[in-house]
C-alpha cells in the first residue's frame, strides 16, 4: 500500500520510469513481442534501445544510480515511454531535484478580498478558487449550490474519492478521479517536501482503494480546460465547460469558472439552479 511517502521519496526519477515503463507494451512502440513476459510493461532493456542508451545505464537511472542525467538523455527517454508535454515537464523536475529541505509548517492559503469580491459578482457562472493541493479557498454562491450535496466539500479530492455524493454527481467519475490525481501528481513534483500534500496523500491512500491504484500510475496533468458532466439532485444533468486561470498574485492558487452553452438545457438548468439558490437566501 502506498501511504503517500512517495510526495517526497529518494527515488522519485525510479518510481516515475517505472511506473510508466509498466503502463507501455512492445506493440506501443513498434518494438517486436518476443518471449512471454512475467510483469506488464516494457522491459529497462527495450526502453534502453528506444531510447538509445545502454541497458546498465538505464538501470542505474531506475535504481537512483545515475543522479545527473543530461537534458538530451531525458528527452530521449521521454520520447520513448512516450511521454507528453505535462509528464516531459515532471520527468525533469524529478530528475533535478531542489535541494531537500526542513520541512514547514501547512501552508495557510488565504484568498485575497478583491478576488473574493469577483467571485461574488458572477452571479450566474459557478466559480472558486483552488490551492496549490486542489483545497476550496473560495467560492462564489452558484458553486456553493452547485456542490451542496457533498459533505467533503473542502477539497476536490477528498470530494471525489471519499464522500458518497461523488459517484452520483460525476456523471463519468473515473475520468474526474483521474484528472484530480493526475493534477496532484503536477503538485508533488513541484513540491514534493509539502507538509498539506503529503498529509492528503498519506489520508487519501490510507481510506480510497481508488486513489492507490490511480496515484501508482503516475499521470502527470494539469487543470487547464475541459467539459465535466454533472448530475445535480436538485436540477437534474449538466454538462458545464471550464477554464482555469492562475492567480498572479498568489501563483499557487488557481481560478475556476463554470460556464453552460448559452441557449442549452444545461444554461437553463444552471438558471434554475439560481433561482433556488438565491431563494433560500
Amino acid at each position: 500500500m502506498d501511504t503517500g511517502k512517495d510526495p517526497a521519496d529518494e527515488n522519485a526519477l525510479g518510481v516515475f520510469l517505472r511506473a510508466r515503463r509498466a503502463r507501455l507494451g512492445p506493440e506501443d512502440t513498434g518494438l517486436p513481442t518476443t518471449g512471454r513476459r512475467r510483469v506488464p510493461g516494457l522491459r529497462r532493456e527495450e526502453v534502453a534501445t528506444l531510447a538509445g542508451v545502454s541497458p546498465d545505464y538505464y538501470t542505474r537511472l531506475e535504481q537512483g544510480r545515475e543522479r545527473h542525467p543530461s537534458q538530451q538523455v531525458l528527452e530521449a527517454v521521454a520520447r520513448a515511454l512516450r511521454l507528453d508535454g505535462e509528464a516531459v515537464a515532471h520527468l525533469h523536475r524529478v530528475a533535478t531535484p531542489t535541494p531537500r529541505r526542513t520541512r514547514p509548517a501547512p501552508r495557510v492559503e488565504r484568498v485575497v478580498p478583491n478576488l473574493r469580491r469577483l467571485l461574488d459578482s458572477w452571479s450566474d457562472t459557478p466559480a472558486f478558487v483552488l490551492g496549490h493541493t486542489l483545497d476550496v479557498l473560495a467560492r462564489n454562491q452558484l458553486a456553493g449550490a452547485l456542490f451542496a450535496g457533498f459533505t467533503h466539500a473542502d477539497n476536490l479530492l477528498r470530494m471525489t474519492f471519499l464522500d458518497p455524493a461523488a459517484h452520483h454527481f460525476h456523471r463519468d467519475w473515473d475520468r474526474a478521479a483521474e484528472a484530480c490525481v493526475a493534477t496532484l501528481r503536477r503538485a508533488a513534483g513541484i513540491d514534493p517536501d509539502d507538509r498539506r500534500l503529503t498529509e492528503l496523500v498519506g489520508e487519501l491512500s490510507v481510506k480510497s482503494a481508488g486513489f492507490r491504484t490511480l496515484w501508482a500510475r503516475h499521470e502527470v496533468r494539469g487543470k487547464t480546460r475541459e467539459a465535466k458532466l454533472f448530475h445535480h439532485p436538485e436540477v437534474g444533468d449538466l454538462e458545464l465547460h471550464y477554464e482555469t486561470f492562475t492567480v498572479n498574485g498568489a501563483p499557487t492558487q488557481q481560478l475556476v469558472v463554470y460556464q453552460a452553452e448559452p441557449g442549452s438545457p444545461s444554461a437553463d438548468a444552471l438558471a434554475l439552479l439560481g433561482s433556488l439558490s438565491a431563494a433560500r437566501l
